[in-house]
């Protein structure tokens, strides 16, 4: 089931995408309150999801090309949490590109968090900051929602706090990221987390989900994966930050980026204004973003 975010007659709102993909349903048509994604996380549970899924198809929703569809957390509670580095062939890129930066040996995955002003929606466009930044780069990267309060979750019982599946672009300054030896700065720019275009929930994909995860710029075909290449998959990353932390529901974990990003290629192929980026991932579906 696709759930997304949309703006209607001036106003936002949650809904369902029926299955043929030419309506969406609004939540609130179908016996739920919830006013925004946050809230909607927040009340929502198996039972509620399967009666929303059931009654979809017998109401009468709004023609999706009437819509405007949002990133569908616009406003996260809280900064997302990223992996870094989560792909061999990309950690091999990487350190070529900068070895002080993102080389050297790896035991444990590498955590970092990325501040989100508004999230941006598929179709909007990034403003790159080409002021200060000279190596503008994109990162296609599968992200999970937290669909419950998560707290020392055992492995065999982490696809029970997954709520679903989006694509989210980790737009990078390559240059702030590397001259300020951590990672914050260079990837919470405003406009630097385009997120969408829905979120699909967990019963479409088996456990975890293998998924070819692609992305193209101005059509041309940069990274071309699949999440089964993950380092450190989804469950020992949920396994290990609960041990130490409480992640809430409609927590984003971006699962880290395939090798083909900008800065792996010799020269580096970094973005520039009026560039187009696509981010794909089978299943869920596609991201496009043009840079002002």
């Amino acid at each position: 089931m696709k759930i997304l975010t949309y703006k209607h007659g001036g106003e936002t709102a949650v809904g369902v995408l029926k299955n043929d993909g030419s309506e969406v349903v609004p939540v609130n048509y179908l016996g739920c309150s919830a006013i925004d994604m946050n809230t909607f996380l927040d009340v929502q549970n198996e039972k509620k999801l399967e009666k929303l899924d059931r009654n979809k198809e017998l109401m009468q929703g709004i023609p999706l090309d009437e819509v405007q569809i949002l990133s569908p957390i616009p406003h996260p509670k809280q900064d997302v949490v990223c992996l870094g580095i989560n792909y061999y062939a990309h950690a091999e890129e990487a350190a070529r590109f900068h070895d002080e930066a993102f080389g050297g040996e790896r035991p444990v995955p590498i955590y970092f968090s990325k501040r989100i002003n508004r999230a941006l929606a598929d179709g909007e466009e990034i403003d790159g900051h080409l002021d200060i930044v000279d190596s503008l780069d994109y990162e296609a990267e599968l992200a999970v929602i937290i669909g419950k309060d998560a707290r020392n979750v055992k492995p065999e019982e982490v696809f029970e706090y997954v709520f679903g599946y989006t694509i989210l672009n980790d737009m990078s300054a390559r240059n702030l990221q590397t001259s300020h030896k951590q990672w914050y700065f260079g990837k919470s720019l405003d406009d630097f987390t385009p997120i969408g275009p829905w979120i699909v929930t967990k019963d479409e994909f088996k456990n975890p989900p293998a998924l070819p995860i692609r992305s193209y710029v101005n059509g041309e075909l940069r990274q071309d994966s699949n999440t089964d290449l993950m380092i450190n998959g989804i469950e020992k990353v949920i396994c290990e930050l609960t041990q130490g932390m409480t992640l809430q529901a409609g927590t984003i974990i971006a699962m880290g980026t395939p090798a083909g990003v900008g800065m792996g290629f010799e020269p580096p192929r970094f973005l520039n204004s009026g560039d187009v980026v696509t981010c794909e991932i089978e299943g869920i579906g596609t991201m496009t973003n043009k840079i002002k």
